[in-house]
């Protein structure tokens, strides 16, 4: 889980600046319409529009964007016909990258991500080249400040509802569940007036690769963060780890 962590940490930080330049509520809009024309409108019964109605309102996207956005995907007034992609590959050091996305224009979006692959010494492979590597798992983060009960007690909690695995570090707490298992303990939490700092399901590698070269560290951080940051991309993975020592080179 280390290396989720790291990156999801970062990628957590980013987003905030992200949603302050209006970049993620466009993002977010895109996979709202896809969500409500795939599943419907009602939340309760399409668990990919809940998540990310949920998802919209943590980013403080407004209510009213949130409802336009469901209205025009189930509505069939969206008329841009975004189509699911996943990027995949390799970054340096062969650290396996998947880059999910939303695009009306899959020759464009192939052609600017292969080019990032490759500015930042990387290899777009085909598909299903490095999806093998990663599962499908809820995660759910909570600050330790925020915390209103003992750990001991918040493991019983989180693993009578249903949780895989609970993580406590210095600051956070992250919790993994299965997707079927995702809502209910999320509710169990909040029923205990636990608020979380982030809640989505994600990819998971089942191994990670520790880099400590601190070019390959650099290069893979920026090829990240840049696909990350890209119109089309909705969410970015990788079996990355880089260990604090590294980290604190990199950002001196």
């Amino acid at each position: 889980m280390s290396g989720h962590s790291k990156w999801a940490n970062i990628k957590h930080r980013k987003g905030k600046q992200d949603a302050m330049k209006g970049k993620m509520f466009t993002k977010l809009g895109r996979e709202l319409i896809v969500a409500a024309k795939t599943g419907g409108p009602n939340p309760d019964a399409n668990f990919r529009l809940k998540i990310a109605v949920q998802k919209a309102k943590e980013a403080n996207m407004p209510n009213d964007n949130i409802q336009r956005a469901i209205q025009r995907g189930a509505g069939g007034q969206d008329n841009n016909n975004y189509e699911e992609l996943t990027y995949e590959g390799y970054g340096p050091g062969g650290v396996a990258i998947m880059a999910p996305a939303l695009t009306d224009n899959r020759n464009r979006t192939a052609g600017e991500i292969r080019h990032l692959f490759s500015k930042y010494g990387g290899n777009l492979g085909e598909t299903g080249c490095v999806s093998w590597m990663f599962q499908d798992k809820g995660i759910l983060t909570v600050a330790k400040d925020g915390l209103k009960m003992p750990d001991d007690e918040l493991l019983l909690l989180t693993l009578e509802s249903g949780a895989e695995d609970i993580n406590f570090d210095n600051e956070e707490v992250e919790i993994t569940t299965s997707p079927e298992n995702f809502n209910q303990v999320k509710e169990a939490l909040e029923a205990k007036g636990i608020v979380c700092e982030n809640a989505e399901i994600s990819k998971i590698p089942e191994t990670s690769i520790e880099i400590t070269d601190i070019e390959q560290a650099r290069l893979l951080l920026r090829l990240m963060e840049y696909l990350d940051e890209h119109d089309d991309v909705q969410n970015t993975y990788t079996n990355l780890d880089i260990s604090d020592e590294v980290m604190e080179q990199i950002n001196s």
